[in-house]
């Protein structure tokens, strides 16, 4: 059972995304929270695994929320809900450790998969606001090239970052570069070695960083 914890200041909102959630055999809503602040605070004190939270709140949004979940040991996985205009939101939550963001306007179904997707450790990232998150951190092609390539990754490794940076599942990857999940896979495990990362959202906040120097 996923514990899940929302976190929004509207109490309607809140409340209608508890009912919601808790339709869902594999969830289990932890608890509700008004800001960023009070969500560490409730983490600090009760086990749970995703973090479903409002971008724009009072006394503590959700870029700086991300920030305090992430620095928890053990760090909950955070899913953001955002509007399509938050532009100034999105990259710093990110670089705060954001495993995912949503529009508030998709269907309640996909906010369920969206918290599934990154409990299994999966970046998930909205299409809309990955082709604005590229644009927002646009760097000359030749440049992100040049700056991926002295890490030490392959031409196909360097492909397979940029893929997961958009968001794409092993699947999604694996029709992309006309490969098997399961090479997917392998070529996964590689880059988080010579990277010395965690997981595939790493790589991707990892990726992003880079495009942003």
């Amino acid at each position: 059972m996923i514990q899940v914890l929302v976190v929004d200041d509207d109490p309607f909102i809140r409340e209608s995304m508890k009912v919601i959630l808790d339709l869902d055999n594999g969830l289990q809503v932890a608890g509700v929270c008004a800001n960023g602040l009070e969500a560490a605070e409730f983490v600090r004190q009760q086990a749970v695994d995703v973090v479903l939270m409002d971008i724009r709140m009072p006394v503590c949004d959700g870029v700086e929320g991300t920030k305090l979940l992430r620095s928890l040991d053990p760090a909950p996985a955070v899913l953001i809900l955002t509007t399509f205009d938050d532009d100034e939101y999105i990259a710093q939550a990110i670089r705060n450790g954001a495993n995912g963001y949503l529009l508030k306007n998709v269907p309640p179904s996909r906010i369920i998969s969206g918290i599934k997707t990154v409990h299994e450790g999966s970046f998930l990232i909205h299409p809309d606001i990955a082709r604005k998150l590229a644009g927002m951190l646009e760097t000359p092609r030749a440049d992100s090239d040049k700056a991926v390539s002295m890490i030490g990754l392959t031409p196909a490794e360097e492909q397979i970052v940029r893929l997961i940076a958009d968001g794409q599942s092993n699947k999604e990857i694996a029709a992309s570069v006309y490969l098997s999940e399961g090479t997917v896979k392998n070529y996964i495990t590689e880059i988080l070695t010579k990277l010395e990362l965690r997981d595939r959202t790493q790589i991707a906040i990892f990726y992003l960083k880079l495009l942003h120097r």
